[in-house]
């Protein structure tokens, strides 16, 4: 959902600031229950309706920003509901509204089966503790008078993953839930929120550990042309990141890995989707877990970078950084060894450079860790173009049908197409986002906002074919499977 809403932002990335520069400074156990108090000093509130409430909504935050559960449960999910923040939306999801003429007819009561319409003095009144929410009364009714509130973040949910307790509040169906992070930012009430490993990683750094950041290829364009991949190794480095390395790479070895898998299920009349999207993965595991055997074994870009510095120093703590909230998932997924050790978004990543003082700023475009395939790796379709081109550089055949899905509903459909044995296409390329991960819920801009620059900077790297990048790299030393 698009909002001009720059209170959510600005709520949120004070939280993530001030965490982060109370972490820096090692007093974050003490600081940490005075950051409700400096973001709201009162006496006036400043978007709900008491100071109390927001302040207990920046408490909330702040256990989201530590890695812990708002509501202090106990769940693994990094997508979490901040309860203070969803008490602000309706209970109901039909109410009847001033179209009612309390017509004679009573077509909508006639048509409820539950009895949770009654007429009052000057309407129709929805008793929301009867309601099945079957809509029946909203097409029975001759004025249009009875709207459907559906809430915005069971709207996005493409999983049917969200309902509601007896409050009203938003309940997260975790075996449902993909993590895609699609809810998170269809909130206009900021009352969804994932997880962050700010602190984690702030720690390891101060306790002197090695450190590598690893920058997702959606990350390109994402700040203007004038940002490069070497700006951020600078500011990363500048905070005491020991490196970073574009996980462009990581796009080269899944294609490579992905088409020697195409190949081989070609032949054998077999059908595969990609494995890359941990979105998509999850939706496989959870929704279609008979797919599982169609699913490419190839783990995804980001594990990939991760293994071959771990293959060098398995001391090395590696942290992704993207616009991708199911990656904090994939992270936690303990079946895949040598994996990244933690994910964080855009908006957390640059909350630990603010809080260090330090800035993203113009650099020559001179790091180049992938070939110009996986820069677009991030892009939908992008993961396609890279294994087709695999596949030509092996002198494989590349003549085949691959449906490429753009964002999780075709995603659903494609996976029950594949389910009934109608799957038109050889192959399946899953973007849980629409666009891609160039999509993904923690973007800084849209794709459209992003394109000029990125393709400006993607233009400018050479022009190394995929298997000629990775003969520069150890790709013997670690696996590409999951197994």
């Amino acid at each position: 959902m698009v909002t001009n809403d720059a209170t959510l932002l600005r709520v949120k990335h004070d939280v993530l600031y001030e965490v982060a520069k109370a972490a820096w400074d090692g007093q974050l156990d003490e600081k940490k229950e005075e950051i409700p108090y400096r973001l709201i000093p009162g006496p006036q509130a400043q978007f709900r309706c008491c100071i109390y409430k927001e302040r207990e909504i920046i408490r909330q935050r702040v256990k989201l920003a530590v890695g812990q559960c708002p509501s202090g449960k106990d769940s693994s999910n990094v997508v979490q509901v901040i309860n203070a923040a969803c008490e602000e939306c309706p209970i109901a999801s039909y109410i009847v509204t001033d179209n009612c003429r309390k017509c004679m007819g009573k077509a909508c009561q006639n048509s409820c089966h539950f009895g949770a319409i009654t007429m009052g003095e000057n309407r129709a009144h929805i008793d929301p503790n009867k309601c099945k929410e079957c809509g029946m009364c909203a097409n029975a009714c001759p004025y249009n008078a009875i709207a459907h509130l559906e809430r915005p973040c069971k709207k996005a949910c493409p999983v049917d993953a969200i309902t509601y307790d007896e409050y009203g509040i938003c309940v997260i169906d975790e075996k449902k839930c993909i993590q895609c992070g699609m809810c998170i930012h269809s909130c206009p009430f900021g009352a969804i929120g994932s997880k962050t490993f700010i602190v984690d990683v702030i720690n390891l750094i101060r306790a002197g550990k090695r450190v590598v950041a690893m920058i997702a290829p959606a990350v390109e364009g994402q700040f203007g042309p004038d940002i490069t991949m070497a700006s951020w190794r600078t500011a990363l480095k500048k905070i005491g990141f020991a490196d970073m390395i574009e996980v462009a790479l990581g796009g080269d070895m899944t294609a490579a890995s992905e088409a020697e898998e195409w190949a081989e299920a070609y032949k054998e009349g077999k059908k595969m989707t990609t494995s890359c999207c941990p979105a998509f993965v999850n939706m496989i595991k959870q929704h279609f877990p008979m797919l599982l055997d169609n699913m490419s074994t190839t783990v995804s870009p980001m594990c990939g970078v991760s293994r071959m510095i771990k293959a060098e120093d398995p001391e090395t703590v590696t942290v992704f950084i993207g616009p991708c909230i199911a990656k904090k998932s994939e992270t936690m997924d303990l079946n895949i060894q040598g994996n990244a050790d933690y994910a964080l978004t855009l908006g957390e990543a640059r909350a630990m450079l603010r809080a260090k003082g330090v800035e993203l700023e113009p650099e020559e475009n001179t790091l180049q860790n992938g070939s110009v395939f996986g820069k677009r790796f991030g892009n939908g379709g992008g993961v396609t173009a890279a294994v087709l081109q695999c596949l030509k550089e092996q002198g494989e055949n590349a003549d085949i049908n691959v449906m490429k899905c753009n964002g999780a509903a075709e995603c659903k459909k494609a996976l029950l197409l594949l389910k009934a044995g109608k799957l038109p296409a050889d192959f399946v390329e899953g973007m849980a986002c629409v666009g891609g991960c160039v999509g993904g819920p923690s973007k800084h801009k849209t794709e459209q906002e992003a394109k000029k620059a990125r393709d400006l900077l993607i233009g400018q790297a050479d022009k190394r074919e995929v298997h000629e990048n990775l003969g520069n790299y150890p790709m013997d030393k670690f696996s590409m499977h999951r197994h």
